[in-house]
């Protein structure tokens, strides 16, 4: 398609009217992709449906502005959009259909998301960043609704901070802030907190970004009046919107189906957000969904006939055609002609998708037959494997699974036997689970050698007369030397800036480099997290601070949707090394005091997780960060900061090795393993239990994602045989996961003389103060009546009970 065609204020008609063509050739060939894939759907090739038929118009429009550094972050109907750009080809659209799991043909998500999540290239093959400045860009679509709103933040805040940070090289990034970033919503999504979240901070960053609201007046079967005050989003948002003394939105309203004035208005809006850094509001109305939300329904069901016959009446593609005739920019035959060539167009890529989506299943399907025919016959069970075989051949439109699946099934009958023909479908049966196994599970970390798993271990040194300090300062010391170093590297939080964090961890940073390096921001923890995630997407370095970690939460959906499984779900092709930094463990109750590890290490795979038990080992794995290239959550001990530490001499390079564990006390004894501030009482309880003639071993686990990749602790297990988790955790939750990983994963189960043990704290939040603490988390006592019995129950008596 070309995608070069100029703007209608600068054009001949000549060259406008080949504009208006061009245009509706894309509209056309759009909708021609939705009523097919729907057609996919129903017949069974596909697994499931959406699509963006009645949006064509106003995504051709918004097509015409956005430039090459600019960043869409949109959701599910914008395939117009990114077929007016050339970033997808009818090919493309049925291969996402199908899920093919071959990146060259489904370059969205190589079939890991259903169709119509969109995404650019980001990445080269080595890691390296491609230059963004030079490609129209987009953002990996997510399913859930409004989620891409605090993402779009970030991308527009990367443009500000370009623009306005002194020294700061972004050559691949920016060209001086010029970059708009595109957001894209349905009306019933601006229900949503993420919308209002977003829409508030962008008017008070005031960042170059534009949004559009496609508005049909439905959120799948619920009408606007049940989603939408007034029924009516602009209208709602007018008090953002910027005057001559206050700044905030400029607000945009225009209908969908009318082509000049979508042209216009995104020309306006470009020009505003591009030049101003004022974000912009288009809020577009009277648009249709002619096939209804999506294949698992109909929308006759709950829309009257009424609606219908002004749907088809005004649908976009429809009065565009008109005002083409009327405008006497094509005949009739001439759109007839055009509109047959799009249509068998079309159907030619639907059948060649297909056919490519089929080739190498029924080529492994070949291959597989003939050895499940040379196999049984010299089988025992050869009538059972031959029913398999033509099983197989009777499917005339295999995948992965039905091949995965009979080879396997196979297998089970050669059970006891032995020849070459069973050895050679064994090997198929494991290469093809290795390859097909990898198409759907790789990426979900950096597997490059740049990876932050690969950042050597440097030990903090100390002079010999090093002072013992609180543990803030040698964290704010530490991320003093990191902002020097890296220019690109900024922190924002709720009390961030101008005190410099609540426990002063970066004490007088904020006038040293700047509000908009060190940046106080809203309390609004689910786009601190979006801004993160989109700065870190055009190339800075951000450190997002969650104030406790126990309003992480608020925060959740967009870390677990969003940052933890861009690079999984784009294989590979972007990357977001957001990090994460919050407090928790112990202390003031039941919402200062988080410990829920068990949910944060399940939901956000695709993310380091580190619990460093003090800030010498906090200001390392920051260090270790920075050197690497992924996401991750970093929780600092809350009750730590004015604990003393001794100060290295070498702080800004002292490296924290994540995924390796530490034994901070030799024994032999038992193995207690822990981490965060419960490690420094479990230190203590292994003091008073060296009284009573018991050595234990205490390893502290520094990092639970990835936890261990050495196999340290069964070494530690292999030595003392017995094994005590001690987690501040609930039951249940990550004392599981950890004893899953020793037990389980790293076998110890071979060496324990004893039941291997949990101790956590209380089902409940911790009750708030002192006492609270003590008895709703493992506290000092439990940790040494624990151990004890323990080793009462392995030799009686040499410790005799004493209750």
């Amino acid at each position: 398609m070309n995608i070069n065609s100029k703007v209608s204020n600068d054009i001949s008609f000549d060259d406008f009217q080949v504009q208006i063509l061009k245009d509706y050739e894309i509209a056309v060939t759009s909708r021609e992709c939705s009523l097919l894939g729907r057609r996919e759907v129903l017949t069974g090739k596909a697994k499931f449906g959406i699509f963006g038929d009645g949006k064509e118009l106003p995504q051709l429009a918004m097509a015409r502005s956005f430039r090459n550094g600019d960043f869409r972050s949109g959701y599910y109907r914008d395939q117009t959009f990114m077929m007016a750009l050339g970033l997808l080809t009818p090919k493309n659209f049925f291969h996402g259909l199908y899920a093919t799991t071959d990146l060259t043909k489904d370059p969205m998500s190589g079939g890991r998301q259903m169709g119509g999540h969109f995404s650019t290239f980001s990445l080269n093959e080595d890691g390296s960043w491609k230059d963004l400045t030079k490609q129209k860009n987009s953002s990996s679509d997510i399913s859930c609704t409004s989620g891409q709103m605090p993402r779009l933040l970030g991308l527009a805040q990367a443009s500000k901070i370009y623009r306005n940070v002194k020294g700061l090289k972004g050559d691949k990034f920016s060209v001086n802030g010029n970059e708009v970033a595109w957001g894209t919503i349905g009306n019933a999504s601006t229900s949503e907190g993420a919308f209002f979240e977003t829409i508030n901070a962008a008017g008070v960053l005031q960042v170059p970004m534009v949004i559009s609201v496609w508005d049909d007046h439905y959120g799948i079967s619920v009408h606007a009046k049940h989603q939408t005050t007034k029924e009516d989003i602009s209208e709602v948002l007018s008090g953002f919107q910027r005057d001559k003394e206050k700044a905030g939105f400029e607000i945009l309203k225009v209908k969908g189906w009318d082509y000049t004035a979508l042209i216009h208005a995104y020309e306006n809006a470009a020009d505003i957000a591009r030049e101003q850094h004022v974000p912009v509001l288009v809020h577009v109305t009277e648009l249709t969904q002619p096939q209804g939300h999506s294949t698992s329904g109909s929308h006759e069901r709950y829309k009257s006939e009424k609606r219908l016959e002004w749907e088809r009446e005004n649908d976009c593609n429809k009065r565009y055609r008109e005002w083409i005739l009327e405008n006497k920019i094509a005949t009739e035959e001439d759109l007839k002609i055009l509109e047959k060539n799009i249509k068998k167009q079309i159907r030619t890529a639907k059948k060649e998708a297909w056919e490519e989506f089929l080739a190498p299943h029924k080529a492994q399907k070949k291959a597989l037959v003939q050895l499940l025919d040379n196999v049984s016959n010299g089988s025992a069970n050869k009538n059972f494997i031959i029913k398999l075989k033509n099983d197989l051949i009777a499917i005339e439109e295999p995948i992965k699974k039905d091949l995965a699946s009979k080879a396997r099934k196979a297998i089970r009958y050669l059970i006891g036997e032995n020849s070459v023909e069973k050895e050679a479908l064994v090997k198929w049966t494991q290469q093809f689970l290795a390859d097909s196994q990898s198409k759907f599970s790789s990426h979900l970390y950096n597997e490059l050698d740049n990876n932050a798993l690969n950042v050597p271990e440097v030990k903090p040194t100390y002079d010999a007369d090093a002072e013992k300090i609180d543990g803030r300062v040698i964290l704010r010391d530490n991320f003093d030397l990191l902002f020097e170093r890296h220019k690109e590297a900024l922190i924002f939080g709720e009390d961030t800036g101008a005190i410099g964090d609540v426990n002063q961890g970066l004490e007088g940073l904020q006038k040293k480099y700047g509000e908009l390096r060190v940046a106080d921001t809203g309390i609004r923890e689910a786009t601190i997290i979006g801004q993160g995630i989109g700065m870190a997407m055009r190339g800075l370095r951000p450190i997002a601070e969650i104030q406790y970690l126990d309003y992480i939460f608020y925060a959740l959906y967009t870390l677990t949707d969003d940052l933890a499984t861009l690079l999984y779900r784009t294989v590979g092709k972007q990357k977001a090394p957001l990090i994460v930094r919050t407090r928790g463990h112990r202390l003031e109750g039941i919402w200062h005091s988080g410990s829920q590890m068990g949910g944060l290490i399940h939901l956000l795979r695709g993310m380091y997780i580190l619990v460093p038990r003090n800030m010498t080992k906090a200001a390392g794995f920051y260090n270790t960060l920075m050197k690497g290239n992924e996401p991750a959550l970093l929780i600092e001990s809350l009750n730590g900061y004015r604990l003393k530490e001794p100060l290295p001499n070498n702080l800004g390079e002292l490296c924290t090795p994540i995924g390796v564990v530490e034994t901070v006390r030799e024994g032999e004894d038992i193995t207690l393993l822990s981490y965060g501030s419960t490690l420094r009482i479990v230190l203590q309880a292994a003091k008073e239990l060296q009284e009573v003639g018991i050595n234990a071993e205490v390893i502290d686990a520094q990092s639970l994602l990835p936890f261990d990749i050495k196999h340290d602790v069964v070494k530690s297990v292999q030595k003392t045989n017995r094994l005590l988790i001690i987690d501040e955790d609930v039951p249940g939750a990550c004392s599981a996961y950890l004893m899953h990983e020793v037990v389980e994963k790293q076998g110890a189960y071979k060496y324990l003389d004893s039941a291997p043990q949990t101790l956590t704290s209380k089902p409940h939040r911790p009750a708030y103060a002192t006492d609270g603490d003590y008895f709703s988390k493992p506290n000092l006592e439990d940790i040494f009546e624990k151990v004890y019995s323990i080793m009462h129950e392995s030799d009686p008596k040499s410790f005799p009970a004493f209750i």
